[in-house]
Order: structure tokens, then C-alpha cells, then sequence
């Protein structure tokens, strides 16, 4: 029988110590921001199926949509939906050839995609406010 050998490799646990490079920040990001509107779409749909149902449920669903929460989660909806569209072009960009695949392209991508989704996302607080 073999002998079995444990390897004693050093375990960092703390995790302020970790710093991600903005590349994988970028990419959890758009997982994350691709849950977020697939659980968006069930609530959008609840919404407009409640507006469409009659016209008490048209009130109902613009009453809902006059509190501060309710923006909020709608702004938060849009400002992700803006990130994972932002994203994924990013993605297509660099799986067709136009942008290369270098850290430097790479990080420079992602830097342009989260500039360009904080103006989106201000232009949404603008449109939901």
C-alpha cells in the first residue's frame, strides 16, 4: 500500500487580505447582475400582469410603484439589467476578436464597462425619480 502524504499548505482565511484583479470583479459581477434580472423578470411580470388584470389592478400597481422602496428595487433592477447588457457586449467583443484577450485589454474593458454603467444607472435614477 502507498503511503499517504498530507500536505501542509499554508490557508489564508481572512479575507481583507484577498484583492480580486478588476477582471474578476467584472466577471462575478455580471453572474450577479444576471441572477438579479432572471429574479427581475418574475417580479416585472407579477407587476404587469397585476396592472393588466383590471382596473383595480392597474391602482393597485401604481400605487405600489409611487413608494420610495418600489423605485428603489425598480432602479436597482434597471442598473443591473445596464451592467450584464454592458457586460455581455463586452464578453461578444472579446469572443468575436475586436477587443483582445491581454490583462491590459481586459482591465480596460472592464474599467470602460463600469464608467458606462454609471451613467446608465444615473440616467435610470433620472427616469425613475
Amino acid at each position: 500500500m502507498g503511503k499517504i502524504v498530507k500536505k501542509q499548505r499554508p490557508v489564508n482565511l481572512d479575507l481583507q487580505t484577498i484583492h480580486f484583479p478588476i477582471t474578476a470583479i467584472s466577471s462575478i459581477l455580471h453572474r450577479v447582475s444576471g441572477v438579479i434580472t432572471l429574479i427581475a423578470v418574475g417580479i416585472l411580470l407579477w407587476l404587469l400582469g397585476t396592472s393588466l388584470s383590471s382596473p383595480e389592478g392597474f391602482q393597485y400597481a401604481s400605487e405600489i410603484m409611487t413608494g420610495f422602496f418600489a423605485k428603489f428595487i425598480l432602479w436597482g433592477i434597471l442598473t443591473a439589467l445596464a451592467y450584464h447588457i454592458c457586460g455581455g457586449i463586452r464578453h461578444m467583443l472579446m469572443d468575436f476578436g475586436c477587443v483582445d484577450e491581454t490583462l491590459a485589454a481586459g482591465n480596460s474593458s472592464a474599467k470602460i464597462t463600469f464608467v458606462i454603467t454609471v451613467i446608465l444607472a444615473i440616467l435610470a435614477g433620472i427616469l425613475v425619480w
